[in-house]
């Protein structure tokens, strides 16, 4: 009785892991256009076009990691960090306007009744 065990990949990007195969192809299948009067920045190991260098930056720590240079690793973790910040801002303005919206509408329910 044979077993079907997969035989590793030889690509520098492929995961250990099966379960990872999909966040992968989610990171990496995502299609990207630039506005034909804006400046491109293009990936050094796939070419595909960016409309900032910081997408590009992002782009290189999420899908090429395993060929990223100390230096290359170090922007991405910058990019990584600006990127989580303006996403915690956002966050915490949506949930205070929210809260808002819940509180206006429970002010004028108690008004109207």
């Amino acid at each position: 009785m044979s077993t079907n065990t997969p035989s590793p990949s030889t690509e520098p990007d492929s995961p250990a892991d099966p379960s990872d195969a999909i966040s992968v192809a989610q990171r990496t299948d995502v299609e990207t256009a630039v506005p034909a009067e804006a400046p491109v920045y293009r990936c050094d190991y796939c070419g595909r076009p960016f409309a900032t260098e910081s997408y590009r930056t992002l782009h290189h720590g999420l899908a090429h990691e395993g060929v990223l240079t100390d230096e290359g690793r170090e922007a991405f973790e910058a990019a990584y960090e600006d990127e989580n910040a303006s996403l915690r801002r956002f966050r915490i303005i949506a949930l205070g306007l929210l809260v808002l919206l819940y509180f206006g509408f429970l002010f004028v329910f108690a008004v109207v009744t």
